[in-house]
């Protein structure tokens, strides 16, 4: 055995339990022992005590549409595509996030960083990039408009991009996740959209006729069926709406909005992902369901960054009354099981060696990151601060 790591002396979270004096070895790309830790070091390895902190699989996240941030930080700014999921994959990375499904949105008339030229851009710009630290991936988000579902069908049958997974999705004042009031504040807010731009994309988000709906949605579904990606849901409010997108062959229901909503996708089989920024804050930004509730309900299966990859990281520190390898499986395994990527996601011998180990108090941050069994990222153990503050002396001291 060469080129190997022994973690020794961790809070070793498996997909069943903790163990308190763990180790955990890595050879080449897989993760080779999980256990107590033996007296003496396994052969040829590189010895690492981590100090009791936490060892964890690789996050795995399904829903992050940070990198538009990282490609339009300000309105009016563009940084080059390239360097926004460089910029984006290390972000990543120093959260825990060792898979990542960049959630691009296809939206029609999109006055900011979402357009449809503009995502496709970007899903062109992730399935291109290289030297990047962890494994990234393309979530196309397809708006229930022809000319998003358009776009999203050339990208897709033009069979130069790696789509991994889709998900339908319907940003509309009134309807959904947004009220009238809270459409404008996201807009004008969140996305940077000044407010007569906002006025009129709130006139040309009129929602489709329920034939014209369920037309956009048949299409991205046998688009999703034809390429053998995953289907997703997005913001279902309805035990119904969530029953006709299972029809449609939908096996995630992303961010429901309703305890109905979330118990019936649970009912149907499907994996019901929530944002972990809802669950850290303890409720929705927008007034939805809390995610907290929802696990109260036993409806979550599976938590995404959302906006936050720090927040994806901070999830299963919070507490809810289970234990912390429920928690963590939230954050790793289900995800991975939801899109069928079963060699990673936990800390079992044969898995992929996605590795983290985790510094978890006062606030987690990752120490260590391992992909594939190579090691990415190796930061110290924080410092801690000086009682004694030394002024500063500027130049007229």
């Amino acid at each position: 055995m060469t080129d190997a790591f022994e973690l020794r002396n961790g809070r070793v979270v498996t997909p069943t339990g903790v163990i308190a004096d763990g180790h955990v070895v890595i050879a080449d790309d897989r993760i080779v022992r999980v256990g107590e830790a033996p007296p003496d070091p396994v052969p040829r390895t590189t010895v690492v005590d981590v100090g009791g902190r936490v060892v964890l699989p690789g996050l795995v996240d399904l829903h992050g549409d940070d990198v538009e941030r990282h490609r339009a930080p300000r309105t009016g700014a563009r940084v080059d595509a390239g360097s926004a999921v460089l910029s984006a994959d290390r972000t990543n990375v120093v959260a825990g996030v060792t898979t990542k499904f960049h959630a691009i949105a296809f939206e029609a008339d999109g006055e900011d960083a979402r357009s449809v030229g503009e995502a496709e851009t970007l899903v062109r710009a992730v399935d291109a990039a290289g030297d990047t630290l962890a494994d990234n991936r393309v979530h196309v988000r397809a708006d229930l408009s022809r000319e998003s579902v358009d776009a999203v069908e050339r990208v897709v049958a033009e069979g130069d991009v790696s789509v991994d997974l889709l998900s339908v999705m319907r940003h509309v004042p009134g309807e959904g996740q947004f009220d009238e009031a809270a459409f404008e504040r996201h807009y004008a807010e969140d996305r940077n959209v000044p407010p007569d731009a906002v006025e009129r994309l709130s006139e040309t988000r009129a929602a489709p006729s329920p034939s014209d709906r369920d037309d956009l949605v048949a299409r991205v579904a046998d688009l999703a069926a034809d390429a053998d990606v995953p289907l997703a849901s997005h913001d279902d409010e309805t035990a119904a709406a969530v029953e006709r997108m299972a029809d449609r062959g939908a096996s995630i229901s992303e961010y429901p909005l309703t305890v109905e909503a979330a118990e019936r996708a649970v009912s149907l089989g499907m994996t019901t992902a929530m944002g972990a920024p809802n669950l850290v804050r303890g409720e929705s930004l927008w007034g939805n369901l809390s995610a907290r509730s929802a696990v109260r309900a036993g409806a979550v299966d599976a938590l995404c960054s959302d906006y936050h990859p720090p927040s994806l990281l901070a999830a299963p520190f919070v507490e809810t009354g289970e234990s912390l390898s429920t928690r963590v499986n939230r954050v790793t395994r289900n995800p991975a099981e939801a899109v069928g990527l079963h060699d990673r996601g936990r800390l079992e011998v044969g898995a992929r060696a996605d590795v983290i180990v985790v510094e978890p108090s006062p606030t987690p941050s990752v120490e260590r990151v391992f992909v594939a069994g190579s090691e990415v990222l190796r930061s110290g153990p924080r410092r801690e601060r000086s009682a004694r503050r030394v002024p500063f002396r500027g130049s007229g001291s």
